[in-house]
């Protein structure tokens, strides 16, 4: 009988090590520092206020991580970012995804540490677990932590996005409202791969003075709009196209239903409804990543949860639509769509 390895267990079981290295990686800023100039330990304990301690060993173990690159050896040895780290971990690069990752740090390291909790008692383990609110209600209260979790929707979903702007066919449609819209980025990235389209970037008041600054800054206010509304209490504007994304899995199967039966009345005959989503594979055996984000779902709402193309197209069904698609996106991600 051939001997076992229980190094992928192992793996596993101590993934926070490596997580928590990269988000206080992204928390003190390293990789923004580390674009301006190459550093060694010493010159990176001056630049981010480290304990002499902290080096050689945290730089190494990023090293060993691929998350940074090191010429040479010993004090003298000097670290840079990787290509990988230039784009997407430097915040002033336009690639920056460290959004969720800086959330990731701040709110969801620490929830996660409830999981237990969570499994059994099926509630939340988010700020809502001792107030009571609602997690929305207590997240928009501040606009700092708002203005933060767009960030942080913004940074990991801007590869999905900009490729579903650039290969869905829009030939046939005009107009798209993005429900849930947040920073306006998916109407913005459709609006800019689409010289016809015109968008509507729809989401709770709060956010929408968010949305027209980053449209502005985009140049796109003649072809993209921020609207205000609560996508429950009131009808969805009517467009050609109708996107939520990384909305649909925020809620229970009541709520989920209830937001396609209002896509659906919003867009005409031939219209489209689509969602973004680390939609889980119909079987529930490989996107890992999806199922980890279902039980992120429990930690932050309790009764919410991804879901499977399969389990999308059934809903849909039930609203009326009748022919339905799958997009694969970036990563774990993909576009479920249904037409009506």
């Amino acid at each position: 009988m051939p001997e076992r390895d229980p190094s992928h267990i192992m793996q596993v079981g101590m993934g926070f090590f490596a997580s928590k290295a990269l988000l206080s990686a992204v928390e003190l800023g390293l990789f923004t520092e580390l674009a301006r100039r190459p550093m060694t330990g010493a010159e990176m304990v001056a630049a981010l206020g480290l304990d002499p301690r902290a080096v050689p060993d945290f730089p190494d173990a990023l090293v060993a991580l691929k998350l940074l690159e090191r010429t040479g050896d010993g004090p003298a040895a000097r670290y840079s970012n990787t290509p990988d780290g230039a784009l997407f971990l430097d915040r002033d690069s336009p690639g920056y995804i460290g959004g969720i990752l800086e959330m990731a740090n701040a709110r969801l390291y620490g929830f996660w540490g409830s999981l237990t909790e969570a499994l059994r008692t099926g509630r939340p383990q988010n700020e809502t677990k001792h107030s009571g609110e609602p997690m929305f209600a207590k997240l928009y209260q501040v606009p700092e932590r708002l203005e933060q979790f767009m960030n942080a929707m913004s940074g990991i979903s801007a590869g999905n996005f900009s490729q579903f702007a650039r290969v869905f066919d829009f030939s046939r449609y005009r107009t798209l409202c993005d429900v849930g819209g947040a920073t306006g980025q998916l109407s913005c990235m459709v609006a800019a791969a689409q010289a016809h389209m015109r968008c509507v970037s729809f989401d709770l008041p709060n956010v929408t003075p968010i949305a027209t600054r980053r449209i502005a800054q985009a140049g796109l206010a003649d072809r993209v709009t921020a609207a205000s509304g609560d996508f429950f209490a009131d009808a969805l504007p009517k467009a050609d196209v109708i996107t939520m994304g990384m909305i649909l899995h925020d809620w229970n199967l009541e709520k989920k239903k209830a937001l396609i039966r209002k896509a659906y009345d919003a867009l005409p005959e031939g219209g489209a409804f689509v969602v973004i989503e680390a939609l889980i594979d119909d079987a529930r055996r490989e996107n890992a990543f999806g199922l980890l984000m279902s039980l992120n779902m429990l930690i932050e709402f309790g009764d919410a949860f991804d879901y499977t193309a399969e389990d999308f197209r059934g809903w849909c069904r039930e609203a009326g639509f009748r022919r339905f698609d799958v997009m694969p996106l970036t990563g774990p991600s993909s576009a479920a769509i249904a037409y009506k």
